[in-house]
């Protein structure tokens, strides 16, 4: 019961002072998908001292992410593990200054504007395949990785950074886990003490600003005309004609181009391991892309005539989303039926567990992309698939990544076949985002 006399979820105890914290720590996914089915969609529980909230039910996912939003803030364990990268960027502000900030965005992320995106995303697919030799065996959750930054910054930069890559792609994963681990552990130092972590942390963070803000600066003092999501984000005006400072450029700049390409990439990786396990489904994308494009490039006027990339797509993010849970602290009394969710809870959705719900999806452990062709978003109620959020707070990229993920896919399944190494073990390892923990080594064999 609640002080107020109110119903309080119901949930597992845990350890004494820690709750559930190691358990979370050691098996996020199987934790949470384990309360889900113990004690049902609305689960109590607490974590190093603190309260959470587990929601598994469509109408108390839109609750938290449409109807009651107004009351509902980011949660500390989010701005904990990306705050210090991001800084105020739209994945973190709030309030007045958020809404600001998504107006003057907004514009960048009409689908006329990404549209014209499509022929980079196209070119940066096919050049970064040169490379590869039929036969030959790669990491190919790296190799997207490094595909989808050089989208990520001639997209937003009108550049290339593909000296910097491999330092990028290292300093992030480094990030990632270090932010998390300190996040997630009862028993951590003080950031400024110099640990050899807390410095490695203080040197990847330093080169990810240096990159941005030399980028920022040369754009300031260049003539050249742009048409990159930088030129719009520095050109665009607040409604009393103010523009971003260089600190809400760095923010806005580093939030789109950290989060835009890792989950992209990792869109791409999910998706050739779940074809390269089911070759049915393989064989049917292929043949759909043959009798539509016939060997070339896609563009966004044929997507519509591609019914099975769009399935594949949606069940390859319904499977491994690379946004795995969504993270919300209440401002005030938030109710959920007959449960009243004191202020000051840290209240979670996943999407990991509720794609996996046998109540919406059909043997929800199988990737089968036709379940999508008989009109299954339409008949799904609104809270049951959400790789991209909802509300207000819905991912203002989802256009992009969307048509990236199609894109590339149509230009790379045409030419290439991806085959898992044997013995080779992919195992989720949810981090900010859901990456494969050792890679995925696959044979590259060309069509």
């Amino acid at each position: 019961m609640t002080p107020n006399g109110k119903r309080y979820p119901p949930g597992p105890r845990g350890l004494p002072l820690l709750g559930l914290a190691l358990a979370l720590r050691n098996d996020p996914l199987g934790t949470l998908a384990g309360m889900a089915r113990e004690y049902g969609d609305i689960v109590g529980f607490s974590a190093l001292g603190m309260q959470r909230v587990l929601l598994s039910r469509p109408e108390y996912v839109q609750q938290l992410l449409v109807l009651q939003h107004a009351k509902l803030n980011k949660s500390p364990l989010t701005k904990q593990v990306v705050g210090p990268l991001l800084g105020q960027g739209l994945l973190i502000s709030e309030g007045d200054f958020w809404r600001r900030q998504r107006r003057l965005m907004q514009p960048a992320f009409h689908r006329t504007r990404t549209n014209e995106y499509a022929p980079v995303m196209v070119e940066c697919a096919l050049e970064h395949a040169k490379q590869w030799r039929g036969g030959e065996m790669r990491d190919i959750a790296a190799e997207m990785m490094k595909l989808t930054l050089e989208v990520a910054v001639r997209t937003l930069f009108g550049t290339s950074l593909a000296s910097d890559s491999d330092g990028i792609g290292r300093a992030m994963t480094f990030l990632m886990r270090y932010y998390l681990w300190r996040a997630r552990s009862p028993w951590r130092v003080p950031a400024s003490w110099p640990t050899p972590a807390n410095r490695r942390a203080a040197r990847e963070r330093e080169f990810m600003d240096a990159m941005v803000y030399r980028i920022i600066s040369e754009r300031k003092n260049g003539t050249q005309p742009r048409n990159d999501l930088l030129t719009l984000l520095m050109a665009a005006m607040h409604e009393d004609g103010t523009q971003m400072t260089e600190q809400q450029l760095r923010d806005e700049t580093m939030t789109l181009f950290v989060a835009g390409h890792e989950t992209t990439a990792l869109s791409l990786s999910w998706t050739w391991y779940l074809l390269s396990e089911n070759p049915g489904a393989e064989k049917s994308l292929h043949a759909e892309l043959q009798n539509v494009l016939g060997g070339r490039a896609a563009e966004p006027a044929d997507l519509e005539k591609l019914p099975y990339l769009h399935a594949v797509v949606n069940e390859v993010l319904r499977l491994y989303p690379p946004a795995f849970i969504m993270a919300r602290t209440n401002l005030e009394p938030a109710q959920f039926d007959e449960y009243e969710i004191p202020p000051g809870r840290t209240i979670l959705s996943s999407q990991w567990v509720m794609h996996r719900d046998a109540r919406y999806f059909a043997e929800p452990e199988k990737f089968r992309p036709e379940r999508w062709l008989d009109g299954l978003m339409d008949r799904l109620p609104a809270g049951a698939y959400f790789p991209f959020g909802d509300g207000p707070r819905r991912c203002i990229g989802q256009g992009f990544a969307l048509l990236e993920t199609a894109l590339v896919v149509a230009a790379l399944a045409q030419r290439f076949q991806f085959r898992l190494e044997p013995g080779h073990s992919v195992v989720p390892e949810p981090l900010v985002t859901l990456r494969p923990k050792y890679g995925i080594r696959m044979r590259i064999e060309a069509r």
